[in-house]
This record gives structure tokens, C-alpha cells and sequence, in this order.
């Protein structure tokens, strides 16, 4: 017999939980029985007294189980999974699917939709025509069975004890728990059944943690609770200083890596070196675990060529069709409105987060679920950290259906750059692997 209050009165005063004792919590929780005041108190007590890694552990096994579980295991090979913590102009997903795919890597993914001045793959891939990101579990599995990938959104199926303590977490206060976040992240990752994950942990000014040692405590937790159950485990830390790639907004960023897989320009631009690299990093790593090399280096050589043969777009344009999607029809805004540089110097600093709430302002996002987002709206990037410009260069070109909206994103976008005199050093893109 377990007591709500007790358990509470365990927590606040800093002891450990039990296993037993957390799954009263979620499941009592979960089925209604337990009141939202008691759980709010449960959740308020980790957030300043923590959880261990052996309790963070159980949290995230209970919310795993609390709904359906897959299985892949069925497949010839190793299935795999990515996740990235969300950024500004962050695009892989589309292109890594791809890649991975087409080695012959089953990797089914569960995608989000963008929320603030963070872009979301569902936004993304949705803005072409058709494309259905709603699927039941069986026909999640068979495409992935059949061509290797599917993404798809979160159902109810999945981890609903997540879907309701999260809710709760962003009313009461305690979305920024370390412990809680990681089970919140690792539950619906291990539900999914892949055997081995890669995740991509940004940090930087347009990330959720600001800082590379934030950032570090954050995929080390990840790790250490993907590796407790069973699964193959790789985090990359990566630089969100500045946005990845050179186009933000939803219809433009599939433009990009589409442009990335075929080899070809995207509105007269060519320079997606970011993208392109961190892609083939991450997808190598998931070609790796997956077993389809003997090392990293094989891994990135396979990568590569199917990056140039073409097999990554062709398996792109496969996922469309599977999920109904017409590339044929994907729009891009005619409407432009360029933004020049006042001063000469060199690109100093981009506020990624400002240049991210700048999209929304276009409306390439939402500040709530419900808010509708226009595909084509967004920008395009001409000068990033230690580029040289003169006064009256191209810093970024708008695009959208709403151009009254064109002047305020203006002035964002000029608030969030910084020009100096002296030529700063270019951030690294990947600063450690664990």
C-alpha cells in the first residue's frame, strides 16, 4: 500500500525513491486516481532535489511502459533511432532518413512539431503537398519493414504518462529538470524499439541549453539511461551559435535538403557545407551501430556515397510517395524582401534564438500548439559568424505570403546580428562525441 503524501515527503526532503514507488506515482497518475495537486508536489519536490540516475532510470522505464511498445526486432537488421534537441534551422532528419535508409538500416522515427523559435521536422516534411505524418502503429511498421524509414507523429499510444506529466510540467514550473527531462526524452525514444540511438545535443544561443557543459550533463544522462536499458548509445554535442544551414522556415528548409541529397543550388545558393557535414556524421554513426560497417571511417564512406549517387534522394522521394507527399508541389514563396548590412565589418555573432522568434514573426512557427503555421514563410541566411560584409550587402533575404509582416522581421533580424571590425574565429560545428 503506497501513499501519495509519503512518497512526496521522501522526495522533498531529499531521499531516494523507489522503483515501486514511482510507478505508483505515474500510474495512479496516468489512470486519474492520483490528483493533479499531488503529482504537481511530486514533480516540484525532483525539480530542487533531484533524482538520481538509478531513479531516472525507473522514471523513464514507467513512462515508457505506461502505453504501446514496438518491435523491430523481427528486421534483418540492427533498427536505429535519432534525436536531436531542437534548434534553429535544424534539417537532418529529412536527410539522414534518407541516407541511413538507403544502407539498409531500418530507421523508424517519431518526429515533433516546432514550438517557439524551434523549427519541428512534422512542419517541415508537411509543408509538401499530401505528405501524412498520421499513421496507425501497423502501417508505421509495415512502411518501415518495406522501405526501411517512416516518420511519423506522436499518438496517444505512445507514452501517454509523458504526454500528461509534461502537460502538468509546463504549467507548474518544472519543464527545466534535468532528470525530467531526460526521462521525458528517453521514454518515447526506447518505446519506439530501436536497438541503438544517436543523439544530437545542441547548445548554444538558439538551443535549450546554452552552454557546451550544460549541454555535456545533458547527453551524458541520456546515455547513461539509453545504455541501462539495453540499448547501443552515441551523443554528439553540437554548435547551435549559429543556425544550421542557410534557410529557416518550413517549405525552404526542405528546399535545402533537397538540395544537399541532389547536389544542386536552391535559390541561386550552393553553400550548405553545416548541413550537409552534420548529416553524414550523424547518419554514419546510425549506419554504424546499425551494423552495416566494421568502422566510423567505412561508416562515413558509405554515408558519402549515397549521398553523390543519388540513392538518399531517391529513398527521400520513396518516403513521400509512402506517405503520400507530391514533391512536385512543393511551394516556395515569390514574395522576397532583402535585409542589407548598415555597416561593413565582419559577422560577429548571430542570436540564433532571436533569429528563430524572428521565423515565427513570418510565421514559419507557433508560440502555441494550436497556432497555424504558413509552409512558405521564412528567410534566407547570406552572412554567418566571420563572413566580411560591406555596408549595403545581402544579410538575409525574407520570404512569406503575409508582407506586411516583412518590416518587423526586419527588425529582429538586425537586432540579432552583430557586426565588428575585427574578423572573429568561425565556431566548430561538432565540439565532442560521447
Amino acid at each position: 500500500m503506497f501513499f501519495a503524501t509519503e512518497i512526496i515527503q521522501k522526495k522533498k526532503l531529499g531521499h531516494t525513491n523507489t522503483r515501486e514507488e514511482i510507478q505508483f506515482m505515474v500510474n495512479s497518475f496516468t489512470s486519474g486516481d492520483l490528483p493533479e495537486y499531488q503529482m504537481a508536489a511530486w514533480l516540484m519536490a525532483i525539480y530542487f532535489k533531484s533524482l538520481n540516475n538509478e531513479e531516472t532510470s525507473f522514471l523513464t522505464d514507467v513512462m515508457m511502459h505506461s502505453g504501446k511498445m514496438l518491435d523491430f526486432s523481427h528486421l534483418k537488421r540492427l533498427a536505429v533511432d535519432k534525436h536531436s534537441t531542437g534548434g534553429v534551422g535544424d534539417k537532418t532528419t529529412l536527410i539522414i532518413a534518407a541516407i541511413v535508409a538507403a544502407a539498409g538500416v531500418p530507421i523508424p522515427l517519431v518526429a515533433g512539431r516546432g514550438l517557439g523559435h524551434t523549427g519541428g521536422t512534422l512542419d517541415k516534411l508537411e509543408s509538401i503537398p499530401g505528405f501524412n505524418v498520421r499513421a496507425s502503429t501497423e502501417d508505421f511498421q509495415k512502411q518501415v519493414a518495406k522501405i526501411g524509414t517512416a516518420i511519423v507523429g506522436q499518438t496517444d499510444e505512445f507514452c501517454p504518462a509523458d504526454k500528461k506529466i509534461y502537460a502538468l510540467r509546463d504549467v507548474t514550473s518544472t519543464i527545466d529538470s534535468m532528470p525530467l527531462i531526460c526521462a521525458s526524452i528517453m521514454s518515447k525514444k526506447l518505446a519506439l524499439g530501436a536497438g541503438a540511438i544517436v543523439l544530437d545535443v545542441k547548445f548554444g544561443s538558439g538551443a535549450f541549453m546554452k552552454t557546451q557543459e550544460e549541454a555535456f550533463v545533458l547527453a551524458s544522462m541520456l546515455t547513461e539511461i539509453g545504455k541501462r536499458a539495453g540499448r547501443k548509445m552515441t551523443a554528439f554535442i553540437t554548435n547551435m551559435s549559429q543556425p544550421l544551414g542557410r534557410f529557416i522556415g518550413n517549405a525552404l528548409e526542405v528546399g535545402e535538403c533537397l538540395a544537399v541529397m541532389s547536389g544542386k543550388d536552391f535559390l541561386g545558393e550552393s553553400r550548405f557545407e553545416d548541413t550537409r557535414e552534420l548529416s553524414l556524421v550523424l547518419s554514419a554513426e546510425l549506419i554504424f551501430l546499425g551494423g552495416r560497417a566494421h568502422h566510423h571511417d567505412e561508416a562515413y564512406k558509405i554515408a558519402e556515397g549515397l549521398l553523390k549517387d543519388g540513392s538518399a534522394l531517391r529513398k527521400f522521394e520513396e518516403l513521400c510517395a509512402a506517405q503520400g507527399g507530391d514533391l512536385s508541389r512543393l511551394k516556395q514563396s515569390t514574395n522576397k524582401y532583402d535585409v542589407r548590412a548598415h555597416r561593413a565589418g565582419y559577422i560577429e555573432s548571430l542570436d540564433t534564438e532571436k533569429l528563430g522568434m524572428a521565423a515565427l514573426s513570418l510565421g514559419a512557427g507557433r508560440l502555441k500548439v494550436s497556432d497555424p503555421v504558413e509552409p512558405s514563410a521564412g528567410f534566407q541566411i547570406h552572412a554567418k559568424i566571420s563572413d566580411a560584409v560591406k555596408k549595403g550587402d545581402l544579410l538575409f533575404t525574407l520570404y512569406g505570403e503575409n508582407t506586411s509582416k516583412f518590416e518587423d522581421a526586419e527588425s529582429m533580424l538586425l537586432l540579432a546580428t552583430s557586426i565588428s571590425l575585427q574578423k572573429p574565429q568561425s565556431p566548430s560545428l561538432i565540439a565532442r562525441r560521447i
